[in-house]
């Protein structure tokens, strides 16, 4: 059986997805880190970006994720966002239109927000 950690991605309001996995890439604010098991342990700052899960099962697992934490210590990975989607969650049309909306407004953060739902479903 190949090395697996535990991952747990939390949002605000809800557990996102829990189970194990080979890697975890994220966006933080030092830049793009993969974490596989046996990884050094860390504590970061998560950026909006896309995570990327490699499930132990040959699966991929992409969210959405806006903000938050990473922090990594005996094969345990926790992900605590802020906001956070998975990728088969999101509705691509309402997510094109906010990216529209938010490019009309000049609203970086909610064109940022948007741009970030997309890359993830386009990455699932």
């Amino acid at each position: 059986m190949a090395a697996e950690l535990h991952v747990e991605m939390v949002a605000a309001d809800r557990n996102v997805w829990s189970g194990e996995a080979t890697l975890v890439v994220a966006r933080t604010t030092s830049g793009d880190i993969g974490v596989m098991p046996g990884h050094q342990p860390l504590l970061g700052v998560l950026e909006s970006g896309p995570v990327t899960i490699r499930t132990s099962d040959g699966g991929t697992v992409v969210a959405a994720v806006h903000g938050g934490f990473i922090s990594f210590a005996d094969n345990k990975l926790s992900l605590l966002a802020e906001i956070a989607e998975l990728a088969d969650e999101i509705d691509v049309q309402r997510a094109e239109r906010a990216l529209e909306r938010a490019k009309a407004d000049a609203d970086a953060a909610a064109e940022r927000r948007a741009d970030v739902r997309l890359r993830a479903v386009a990455g699932h």
